[in-house]
């Protein structure tokens, strides 16, 4: 889940962030989002958001749901609309900002801006609310099965509070005393007032997400699958099972090694104990000939289809063996 979360968060911060650079350099000339700038949101979406959604400590639904399976994708489909739903939202207020910004806020328009101009306060609230509507959209990014409380535990996880509101002072600061370096101006109060409603709207509008089904988007679909036993073509299939069927007999002929190597060293302790017990030769051959008829099944069931030797008359009949005997004596 760990993961899940910080994939929905960071798949909405790399949408959002690559389509204002891009539209806005084609359009306006200016990116934007500046380089800095780039770097501050790229250290919040990759380095305090891994820490902070990480850090989530385990829940009692989460302890008591079964495990996710083998083919299990990794970006579900309410994950997929969770994304897309808030990519969309930020995208509206970026573009809503860019365009007619300057209206809504009475102030100078910072687009076609000569290129070593100061930096404006139209661009700055761009910004100011973008990283913000990327703070409380990590908020959202709590919860990727479509629950609606997301503030649900939020005080159980320190690290998580403690790098939100690390986050927010550093974003004031850099707002207000970044100046050149960070393409930034200060911004009155009002203006800070518009840029944290805009950044709530997005706890809201992850509201209105989660209370449409999943199930009527159709065009959704799931990311990162195993792959499928259909999507793999006959050849491979029937190369594996090659490969499947070799290393069987591999281990088939090993065993069989082994209980032949077992059943020799058992044949020779009962003959060596024989001779100790003084018991007659005749019964040691016995149990050394049945030994034997045992090892030739054991190869017979082995490979069916091969024919085995009968073994050569090495060992003569017991009662051979008794006749010559009673002729030396």
């Amino acid at each position: 889940d760990s993961i899940s979360k910080f994939l929905q968060f960071q798949l909405t911060v790399n949408i959002v962030a690559v389509i204002v650079a891009f539209t806005g350099a084609c359009i306006t000339q200016d990116s934007p989002l500046k380089a800095v700038q780039m770097l501050w949101v790229n250290l919040i979406m990759d380095t305090f958001a891994s820490l902070a959604l990480a850090t989530e400590p385990p829940t009692e639904a989460l302890l008591m749901r079964k495990p996710y399976g083998r083919n299990k994708p990794l970006i579900s489909r309410t994950m997929m609309k969770n994304i897309l739903g808030h990519g969309i939202y930020q995208l509206t207020i970026i573009f809503t900002l860019l365009f007619a910004g300057e209206t809504i806020f009475n102030i100078d328009s910072g687009r076609n801006a000569p290129l070593h101009a100061p930096p404006s306060e139209h661009y700055t609230i761009i910004f100011n609310t973008f990283v913000l509507m990327q703070l409380f959209n990590e908020i959202n990014a709590r919860k990727i099965h479509g629950e609606k409380n997301v503030f649900d535990g939020i005080f159980r996880n320190p690290i998580f509070c403690t790098i939100v509101f690390g986050t927010f002072a550093v974003q004031i600061v850099i707002i207000q005393f970044g100046g050149k370096p960070f393409s930034c101006t200060p911004l009155k109060v009002d203006q800070w007032l518009w840029c944290i409603v805009l950044g709530v709207g997005e706890l809201l509008w992850g509201q209105v997400i989660s209370s449409v089904p999943t199930n009527r988007l159709k065009f959704l679909k799931e990311a990162g699958h195993g792959t499928q036993k259909d999507d793999i073509p006959e050849e491979e299939l029937n190369e594996d099972a090659e490969e499947i069927d070799h290393a069987e007999r591999e281990l088939r002929r090993g065993q069989i090694l082994w209980f032949r190597g077992l059943n020799r060293i058992q044949t020779q302790i009962e003959v060596v104990n024989t001779f100790k017990s003084g018991t007659s030769f005749q019964g040691a051959l016995r149990r050394q000939s049945s030994v034997t008829s045992q090892n030739q099944d054991v190869t017979n069931i082995s490979s069916p289809t091969h024919v085995s030797l009968s073994t050569p008359n090495a060992l003569s009949s017991p009662t051979s063996v008794s006749a010559a005997t009673a002729g030396q004596d």
